[in-house]
């Protein structure tokens, strides 16, 4: 039942013009701390739990230990969480079909499936990238799950910004609830809102210029920022590290954040 619950809230949360802002954290403390300070929505990210783990992404992490590290997420919030489960861990459309399946019983209210054919970086033919869809959404539906289909081959140097936008159109005749090309133009964008599904914006490249309130005016319904703040973190890490080994320079410690704030909110879910 609470899962039935948060995925209704998730759906709900997805306007066009008025985009929920849903951050990414990768493990269960960036979590607590992002629902404490009022994110109604969270998402998985393959590249900031990958790091975690000592991982690079694309491909690395398997299906199980994406499962169980979306469940520790899900368990550890009360907002809907949506999966970032890259290929959907396989290329025939069975696979992904388990996959989404799979997602559901993890706790999780959406589930993203993207046609790049990972540890690769090459893009499924057409066909192929809207039969795996098709699959994905006919599980999502059974399930009871939001299905984010991505076309990432703009992202990976693999097609034009028009073949995105014609998978994204194909993937939402599929049944995909939310389309998502990562680092299209304004131009794209306001195509992909105009097919009347709700469209997923990742806040990288120019788009990190824009508030919420202009993004909303390109029509998208959420923001999502995938492995963006990890990978501020680990610029922290990088520059206090060097600092320290290379120059005995401290400093950058006084920057930290307040241990009884942060301890607060972890003792919240």
């Amino acid at each position: 039942m609470r899962r039935y619950e948060l995925t209704e809230r998730f759906r709900a949360l997805h306007v066009p013009g008025k985009p929920v802002v849903m951050p990414n954290p990768w493990d269960i403390g960036s979590a607590k701390v992002m629902a404490h300070l009022g994110a109604q929505a969270l998402a998985t990210t393959s590249s900031g739990y990958g790091f975690t783990l000592g991982l690079a992404d694309g491909g690395q992490i398997t299906r199980e230990i994406a499962l169980q590290h979306a469940a520790s997420i899900c368990a550890s919030v009360d907002v809907p969480v949506n999966g970032d489960f890259e290929n959907g861990y396989g290329d025939d459309p069975e696979t992904v079909a388990e996959t989404v399946r799979l997602a559901a019983e993890a706790g999780l209210s959406g589930v993203s499936v993207e046609d790049t054919a990972v540890p690769g970086t090459s893009s499924y033919p057409f066909d192929l990238a809207l039969a795996r869809i098709e699959a994905a959404a006919a599980a999502a539906k059974a399930a009871g799950i939001v299905l984010t289909a991505r076309a990432d081959g703009w992202l990976m140097n693999n097609y034009e910004q028009a073949e995105a936008l014609r998978r994204c159109k194909a993937f939402a005749q599929a049944g995909a609830d939310v389309i998502y090309a990562p680092l299209v133009d304004a131009g794209t964008t306001r195509a992909l809102a105009a097919t009347g599904t709700a469209v997923n914006l990742l806040a990288a490249g120019a788009m990190r210029d824009l508030t919420t309130d202009e993004i909303g005016a390109l029509g998208a319904a959420r923001i999502s920022i995938g492995g963006g703040l990890a990978r501020v973190t680990q610029q922290v890490i990088l520059d206090g590290t060097r600092a320290m080994l290379e120059r005995g320079d401290f400093t950058i410690l006084k920057g930290a954040a307040s241990t009884a704030e942060v301890e607060a909110m972890l003792a919240t879910k």
